[in-house]
């Protein structure tokens, strides 16, 4: 069926050598950082994981968010997803892809990640990360695949594949808590340290994720004359809306434990990232920002007029999608290491190269992402005309 990817118009091809452009930059910078080694990058010794990690963090979220399509379609047969169902499993493959990516990039050296499998440690949060996105991966990749191609033929999927099916929904939900207990099983970091931390990554996840794919099918409505439906989009929609309002509730519960407590530990990173703490302020734009978006952005969906116009749900999806990334794909992973263990503030600011070999890994992912939709669309197009 890949060779359905082969066929498009102009604006395909145009949208394809883009990303190529921006994948060949990020290549560049990753050899000039292979020879060069982490000094490359912003990192240093009181922050040792910097945008690669944060992006990591922040869509493995992306991909979790994807089990909010399969559960309603496989386990209540809610056939308005029917359509779209497929569309969630291939964002997941796209997503985790760009895990594997950033972590190999934060490794400096990609043989470093030989020695979790050489020599394994199961008592690492570490080792249990890689065991859960591998086999996310590997799942999506057999449901996804599987399915189309059964519909391709217009045949039932084979009976072999529901179990998969049925395991990658809890494997879902194990993909971001693992990766929440990568930060709160850190106690000399008190920002993390936090038993809601899961809970928070998790419903991040549920909104992240399904916004991101109602704005891929709004663009793919309103450029590949595919219809998602109606009812579809409200149902999306409203798991957005309860998602967003339960991390937000979250986000209320660190700063009541945080301040009510009166414990500096806890108060000192919310304090960096939200008021400046001791002159340092380089995030306080950005998190008050990302607050006041994602406050709005979460009425906004509420709202039935802006549910029914396409374009404003766009906007509003997009920008809920941009509030969360900044929370999670900027503050919640910089801000945990201010202050350092030592009471000792020590700012990140990226480098140019480390951004470029960023935006090639997000780059990478939406050209797999456009390749995978091409295939689903003609199939499609194939069964519904």
């Amino acid at each position: 069926m890949i060779d359905k990817a082969l066929k498009g118009d102009t604006r395909y091809w145009i949208w394809l050598a883009f990303l190529l452009g921006v994948m060949t930059l990020g290549g560049l910078s990753y050899v000039q950082q292979f020879k060069y080694g982490l000094g490359y990058t912003g990192m240093s010794r009181d922050v040792s994981w910097g945008v690669y990690i944060a992006q990591f963090t922040f869509l493995v979220g992306v991909a979790a968010g994807g089990v909010m399509l399969v559960l309603p379609y496989y386990l209540h047969d809610f056939k308005a997803f029917g359509r779209i169902t497929v569309l969630g499993e291939f964002m997941a493959i796209a997503a985790v892809s760009m895990c594997l990516m950033f972590i190999l990039a934060d490794l400096g050296q990609p043989a470093r990640v030989l020695n979790v499998i050489l020599h394994p440690t199961p008592n690492s949060m570490l080792f249990w990360d890689m065991i859960v996105l591998n086999g996310y991966l590997f799942l999506n990749i057999i449901c996804g695949w599987v399915i189309l191609n059964a519909e391709a033929k217009e045949v039932p999927p084979p009976k072999w594949v529901k179990p998969f099916v049925y395991i990658s929904i809890p494997w879902a939900i194990s993909i971001h808590t693992v990766t929440a207990f990568l930060y709160a099983g850190l106690p000399g970091r008190h920002f993390w340290l936090t038993a809601i931390m899961a809970p928070r990554f998790l419903a991040s996840a549920f909104a992240a994720g399904p916004a991101l794919l109602l704005i891929c099918a709004m663009a793919m409505k309103k450029y590949a004359n595919f219809d998602p439906g109606e009812k579809a989009v409200n149902k999306l929609c409203t798991i957005i809306s309860y998602a967003a309002i339960a991390n937000f509730f979250f986000i209320g519960l660190e700063f009541f434990t945080a301040y009510y407590s009166n414990i500096p530990g806890h108060m000192h990173t919310l304090d960096y990232l939200f008021f400046g703490l001791e002159g340092h302020d380089n995030l306080v734009p950005f998190m008050r920002f990302s607050m006041v978006l994602g406050l709005i952005a979460t009425i906004a969906i509420m709202v039935p007029a802006v549910r029914r116009n396409d374009r404003y749900l766009v906007i509003t999806c997009a920008a809920l999608f941009l509030a969360l990334w900044i929370d999670k794909g900027v503050g919640l992973v910089l801000g945990g290491f201010v202050p350092n263990p030592l009471e000792y503030i020590t700012e990140y600011v990226p480098t140019f190269g480390e951004l470029m070999i960023t935006a090639g890994i997000w780059a990478t992912g939406f050209f797999i992402l456009t390749i995978l939709y091409k295939v689903a669309l003609a199939v499609d197009r194939q069964i519904h005309g």
